[in-house]
């Protein structure tokens, strides 16, 4: 392809009001290179949107299928779940996690989105004047937008320099004023792919017990830190987390990631059972209800959606009891992103540019479904802009309320042999275009 000019590029950006393309959403950054792909004629290689890239399991699907000519269709699903859902949830939290999980603390919720946005919202109305929250960063800009949605008060620690030993006295210093509801974060890290250990858990876990903070842990996708195997069930090593260490936490675990099911939009919250049963009087005086768990189901999630949907609480399910069993292995299907990491890194390599987050305490980053990307010291948005011109789209870590400089690179587009050959063409061009850049 032909490099794109700044003034089209500009137009475009313009006409959809991206005044600063550091800070641009994942969704603005793929209507930006549809139209650039409209207006070239060529298709753009698309890393900004973490997609599933591999087909939805059959297991829920069938099971979708099923419920859905049986006629659950026309019946409102129960908004705390289906006995069915909320047993193999339980099963399969303690089957790849570790940890005991009661089904009546387990909800359905429309994706991790909605289970993370009404936590937020929940945590943010249990004490008088605790408005604050934490997020580990880099991380999913919708959690950042989620804080400013709700007008709480988003506090970041970049965990770049943050690591070990470094992390609870960094995590203190935020805490210390009182004024922290909850603190967000994924394991493994999107974008940087680094995976807290059960070490910094604990640590998490202390100080949150300590301040009375609840950790809302993102398990988008649990299992896939690939350096050691966790697809056999109820076998270590499990997925890290932090309810080993606190009572005070939710886990959120969706279905879009570990089983390609993103188009029903289902997913989980599972609270531990002394913060379910956990009274509080401004819930009470409130709500008229007191517990944070008959909160988070009858008044947050009923007022939001009204439940979620049945015949994908169904999928789910099956998904989950056949994971269990040992019928279906997730974890050895979404490997398939570690392969296309390792292709793609190896031709960013090639073509100069660098790993941002490239450690992973004392080793080296494993290989997922995301990664950073930095060339030559140049800022994240200077990189986007110009790779946006050479028909590669992305977004900045600036995005990610990272304090360091590249793009966030997602492989799960990166589908055929023809996406990679593509993918080394325009980085070539970027070079070129660089080249050019520093004669003139």
């Amino acid at each position: 392809m032909r490099v794109i000019s700044k003034e089209k590029l500009d137009e475009v950006l313009d006409g959809m009001q991206i005044n600063d393309i550091a800070h641009a959403t994942i969704r603005q950054c793929v209507n930006a290179a549809q139209e650039l792909e409209r207006i070239s004629g060529e298709n753009f290689v698309h890393l900004e949107f973490g997609v599933p890239g591999i087909k939805a399991s059959q297991f829920g699907v069938d099971m979708q299928k099923l419920a859905l000519d049986a006629g659950i269709a026309s019946v409102y699903p129960p908004t705390a779940g289906i006995p069915e859902f909320k047993w193999n949830a339980s099963a399969f939290i303690k089957a790849f996690v570790g940890i005991d999980m009661y089904p009546e603390c387990v909800i359905p919720t429309v994706g991790s989105m909605q289970g993370c946005f009404n936590l937020l919202l929940e945590c943010s109305q249990l004490h008088e004047g605790r408005k604050a929250v934490i997020y580990l960063s880099p991380g999913f800009p919708s959690h950042f937008l989620q804080a400013k949605i709700l007008g709480l008060d988003a506090r970041t620690l970049d965990i770049y320099d943050n690591r070990g030993d470094k992390l609870g006295p960094a995590l203190e210093e935020l805490m210390a004023d009182g004024k922290v509801c909850a603190m967000v974060y994924s394991n493994p890290n999107n974008p940087a792919w680094v995976n807290l250990t059960e070490d910094e858990l604990k640590t998490i876990g202390t100080l949150c017990t300590k301040y009375d903070v609840i950790a809302l842990e993102d398990m988008a996708y649990m299992c896939m830190d690939f350096r050691s195997d966790r697809s056999k069930p109820f076998q270590p090593p499990f997925q890290p987390t932090v309810g080993r260490y606190t009572d005070n936490f939710a886990i959120m675990i969706s279905a879009s990631k570990i089983f390609s099911y993103a188009g029903e939009r289902v997913g989980l919250v599972a609270i531990s059972k002394k913060l379910y049963e956990r009274e509080y009087p401004e819930l009470k005086e409130r709500y008229g209800l007191a517990s944070f768990g008959d909160n988070f189901v009858l008044t947050y999630i009923y007022v939001n959606t009204s439940g979620c949907s049945r015949s994908a609480q169904n999928a789910m399910s099956e998904m989950m009891e056949a994971s269990v069993s040992g019928k279906y292995d997730f974890v050895s299907e979404v490997k398939e992103y570690a392969r296309r990491a390792r292709r793609s890194k190896e031709i960013f390599f090639k073509h100069g540019f660098s790993l941002v987050y490239d450690k992973d305490l004392d080793q080296e980053v494993s290989d997922g479904f995301f990664y950073t990307i930095g060339y030559n010291g140049m800022k994240g948005s200077e990189l986007l802009y110009d790779l946006m011109r050479c028909g590669i789209s992305a977004i900045t870590l600036t995005a990610t309320r990272s304090k360091q400089q590249g793009i966030r690179v997602c492989v799960s587009m990166l589908n055929s042999d023809d996406d990679f050959v593509k993918l080394d063409e325009r980085l070539g061009l970027f070079v070129d275009l660089q080249e050019s850049q520093n004669v003139q």
